[in-house]
């Protein structure tokens, strides 16, 4: 059983200004070295690696080496399902006081809210839309307990080419298929390994592509004539 004061460890450790700056730079599902996230938290390289080991300790992170380098990344989807959770919570509360009306949201928002990563799947405007096409179709299910894809949906996706093989990994205890709750729409996008399976495919045919720098993701040319024949989606692009 969970005891009051691992929990309360574990929020102290996400708390921290730092320490956040840097797990919100992994939530794009790729590996940072020390000096990309000391970086990316206004830190020395001396500073982040204190944090880095921290967050390792508490098993938050996990650290790879390759070569002379050593990457770090979030520990796992249950991670970024609880850091993707406590923005959606915090961003409610700015609403709350009524402090949005105060922000001026930059191009760099725009595209964030329009698409991005949220650790290895898709989130943002274009993948509740996807969700919600889905679910009016009756290809998915999802409710607070969790998600299902129907027979109808499983062909569907194979047809558009999402190897859903490689989304159900025999060892895998991941759930395939989960609602997440978008932190910027507050509805539900879809998780699990059939929404990271979905977003390398997205990647894979040149659908979508990074913006360096930031979790927002670019719809190519090519991938909104793909999703829009396939979701109905041209509004989500604008």
């Amino acid at each position: 059983m969970l005891s009051t004061a691992a929990f309360a460890e574990t929020a102290a450790l996400v708390g921290d200004l730092t320490r956040a700056g840097m797990l919100a730079a992994l939530m794009d599902g790729r590996a940072l070295t020390a000096g990309e996230l000391a970086e990316a938290a206004g830190v020395t390289a001396q500073t982040a690696s204190g944090h880095l080991a921290q967050l390792t300790a508490a098993g938050l992170l996990a650290m790879e080496r390759q070569g002379r380098h050593r990457y770090h990344r979030l520990a796992s989807p249950a991670v970024a399902q609880m850091l993707e959770s406590i923005m959606s919570v915090a961003a409610l509360g700015i609403a709350g006081e009524g402090r949005s009306r105060a922000l001026r949201v930059g191009p760099r928002d725009a595209a964030l809210r329009r698409a991005r990563t949220c650790y290895d799947h898709l989130a943002g405007q274009v993948a509740v839309a996807i969700a919600d096409r889905m679910t009016e179709r009756g290809q998915i299910e999802l409710s607070p307990d969790g998600g299902a894809v129907t027979e109808t949906g499983l062909h569907f996706l194979k047809d558009l080419g999402v190897d859903l093989d490689a989304a159900r990994p025999r060892a895998s205890r991941r759930m395939f298929c989960r609602p997440c709750l978008d932190w910027s729409e507050r509805r539900p996008h879809i998780a699990g390994s059939l929404g990271a399976a979905f977003c390398a495919t997205c990647f894979a045919k040149g659908w979508m592509r990074r913006v360096e720098g930031t979790r927002a993701v670019t719809v190519t040319q090519k991938g909104q004539t793909v999703l829009d024949l396939a979701f109905g989606l041209r509004g989500a692009f604008d």
